[in-house]
């Protein structure tokens, strides 16, 4: 059913070759009559998948263009500074809303709503944008599988009253909604944050930070409610009745709206509700993969896109491992179970995340013996004792917690980095450890496939091609290089430019553009070690994100024109970093693919902006680039200092500004290809209309990543192009 799933939504030519071979088995080794009833299944379950894509698509196609009135989802509101966002539902359809709070007042208002209202409003609604960068988050299909498909920006709130209709689940995701404010109203920090991220599902933007460090210890799924919440809060309360007396078969069938119940408190999340089905089935009797498979279907009827998310994979590959391997003959049970997961859930967590924190198995095992035993146990006290006092003293608790994983963390900074694999790879992966575990009894067969395995990842980590890749990072630029050697060399780091001091109370958390962009694209590609860093200028948008970009991988050597370093601001941050530094002037050159970058430009030191861009040159492969950061006038120079200049692919200067890509120098360089690197949208009209009929006049091909997201060559020999769009 699984891989009919994948053929009929994702269409992947390989679910179906394993779906064929799947069919295969079972006429081998069913009756005839076994092999039908299986048919007759896959039959009813394709209908069932088909009807619901077609639904998906019918509400898709038939959104609305207009929407007035919104009645908000309370449990989904998020304030953060003057930014408001939430989930709403409008005749049927379901919203992502966002609106710019206007006043302070405005903001306390939505910090304290705890019930259902309706908004009459005027809006724009727009649809959500789709993947940018290579093996980058689609929010489209991330809201599709959520039934969303359009946004709605709030221009103006013209009336606000309470809803006088809520349904069931709506009156539940208030009673989390008036949880969650109560809870960030009457306790300190950070203890509040655990308590409403473990009690309720909810982590707020103000635990972002401590949320960062979770992830990059390998440990933030111990705050996605699964079996830990659900075996504490259920078993909790059938230990309660049965200690009362009261039978053990009224007991089962008096948890299932508890149940309900408790996932609504949670969220509804996939993991919480996947956790209740199995503990709700075994309390019936059902055990082991009987078990497991029964959830799988109950959650393809209740929840049908559960398998197009993250943690909804996620939780079902550790329920199938936990389902499918015995840890009970293994001399230490425990531990088996620890690695066994830990190891059999890797392939899954570098498709998504490309990297590994080895230090999260230990950590894991700690703080989840930690979580249960202590800090749930400590928090659902606190908690029902509010009402009548508030220990906040046990706060100095969660301090130290954060403070010994802070400490953790600046020793254990960074997780091993292993790249995406591709889906052959992922799979080929995925029967190498069933395999492993099978053969756990054979010396040589073991170490065969540990082999195989370390080819694996090691192939994953190190593309065996050479990549000029010009990663969408909104408007700014970054173009990451490497060769079939490893032979890494970046140009830019993108950033975001602050134009206006806000009043404090508009202030809230933002991520950089680099941890959306370019940071997940570098670990996709294996990336944990950057050669050389050029940065062309000091413009925020070259340069902005260096200091993340150097958190999160090492850097060899930075590269500046001589006239960035009569910037004290910047200068000031390099010295912060620690990292070499090295200034280049027209002459110097840079190793890579075999061949060399020549620096063009500047001749002499400059002052560090635009017309000072370091501009580099070189045949790589079969193809001449020429990278020209801002450059807008210095390209008359370039004409006069280089009579012959031939360019195959120029990554336009300036972002495709009207000041840059002269007449007189694209004709001189005669180049075939113009890379431009600007934002969707962008304030500044980037690229300019005019430097684009330029381009067009000169017959050149135009790729643009506002238009079609990242451009990536790559090649042994030759280069071919592709595009995300």
């Amino acid at each position: 059913m699984i891989w009919l799933y994948f053929v009929l939504v994702f269409r992947e030519k390989l679910a179906l070759f394993g779906l064929v071979f799947l069919l295969m088995c079972c006429f081998r080794f069913y009756s005839l009559k076994q092999f039908g009833q299986v048919i007759l299944i896959l039959g009813l379950f394709a209908s069932y998948i088909v009807f619901q894509e077609w639904k998906t698509s019918q509400k898709e196609e038939h959104a609305p263009q207009t929407v007035q009135r919104l009645q908000i989802l309370s449990d989904t509101i998020s304030v953060n500074g003057d930014r408001l966002s939430f989930r709403g539902h409008s005749k049927g359809q379901t919203y992502q809303a966002f609106y710019k709070l206007t006043s302070e007042k405005e903001q306390r208002f939505f910090q304290n709503l705890n019930g259902s209202i309706v908004l009459d409003i005027e809006a724009n609604l727009s649809i959500p944008e789709r993947q940018r960068n290579f093996n980058g988050f689609d929010y489209a299909a991330y809201l599709k599988s959520q039934g969303i498909y359009r946004l709605v920006q709030i221009e103006k709130l013209q009336n606000i009253y309470p809803a006088t209709q809520i349904t069931f689940f709506e009156w539940i995701r208030e009673w989390r909604r008036k949880a969650i404010v109560f809870i960030y109203s009457s306790f300190p920090a950070p203890m509040k944050h655990y308590m409403t991220g473990l009690l309720f599902g909810h982590l707020g933007k103000e635990f972002e930070e401590m949320s960062d460090l979770y992830s990059s210890l390998g440990i933030i799924h111990l705050f996605a409610l699964s079996g830990m919440q659900v075996g504490f809060f259920i078993g909790g309360f059938r230990y309660l009745l049965l200690r009362a007396g009261m039978r053990k078969d009224w007991v089962n069938w008096l948890t299932l709206p508890l149940s309900l119940i408790y996932a609504g408190l949670t969220g509804f999340s996939v993991s919480v509700i996947r956790s209740l089905l199995q503990l709700n089935l075994a309390n019936f009797g059902l055990r082991g993969l009987d078990n497991f498979a029964t959830t799988v279907m109950v959650m393809f009827l209740i929840m049908p896109s559960f398998l197009q998310t993250t943690g909804g994979v996620l939780s079902f590959a550790y329920a199938f491992i936990l389902a499918m391997t015995n840890f009970e003959v293994w001399k230490y049970p425990r531990l088996a179970e620890m690695l066994g997961v830990n190891i059999g859930i890797l392939p899954v967590l570098i498709w998504y995340f490309s990297s590994f924190q080895p230090l999260a198995i230990a950590l894991t095992a700690l703080m989840s013996v930690l979580f249960d035993v202590i800090i749930l146990p400590l928090l659902s006290l606190v908690f029902i004792c509010s009402p009548v006092i508030k220990l906040t003293f046990v706060n100095f608790l969660f301090i130290l917690l954060e403070k010994g994983l802070t400490l953790v963390g600046q020793v254990f900074d960074r997780p091993i980095i292993f790249g995406s694999p591709s889906l052959v790879i992922f799979l080929f992966s995925l029967i190498c450890l069933g395999y492993l575990y099978d053969s756990s009894s054979s010396k040589k067969r073991v170490i065969r496939l540990s082999l195989v395995l370390a080819l694996l990842f090691f192939i994953t980590k190190n593309p065996m091609t050479n990549e000029v890749t010009v990663v969408d990072i909104g408007q700014g630029d970054s173009i990451f290089l490497r060769d079939m050697r490893g032979k890494t060399l970046l140009i830019d780091v993108g950033g975001k430019a602050k134009f206006t001091q806000k009043e404090r109370w508009k202030n809230g958390t933002s991520d950089a553009n680099a941890e959306r962009t370019l940071i997940p694209y570098l670990k996709s590609r294996g990336v944990s070690h950057i050669d050389q860093v050029v940065l062309t200028h000091t413009d925020t948008d070259h340069v902005g994100d260096l200091e993340v970009v150097a958190k999160f991988f090492s850097i060899g050597e930075i590269i500046v024109s001589p006239g960035s370093l009569t910037v004290p601001n910047f200068v000031k941050r390099l010295k912060t970093l620690r990292i070499p530094v090295k200034a280049m002037l027209a002459g110097d050159t840079i190793s890579i693919m075999g061949s060399q970058l020549q620096v063009l430009y500047p001749t002499m030191i400059g002052n560090g902006e635009n017309n000072d861009s370091l501009v580099l040159y070189g045949k790589l492969l079969d193809k001449t680039f020429l990278f020209t950061g801002d450059l807008e006038e210095g390209e008359l120079e370039l004409i006069q200092r280089y009579p012959k200049l031939p360019v195959d692919i120029l990554k336009a200067g300036h972002h495709g500004s009207k000041g840059s890509s002269h007449p007189e120098f694209l004709k001189h360089i005669g180049a075939k290809v113009a890379l431009v690197s600007a934002g969707k949208n962008n304030q500044f009209n980037h690229p300019n209309p005019e430097t684009l009929e330029r381009f067009k006049k000169e017959n050149m091909t135009v790729y643009r990543t506002d238009q079609q997201g990242a451009i990536r060559f790559y090649g042994w020999t030759n280069w071919q192009i592709e595009t995300v769009r």
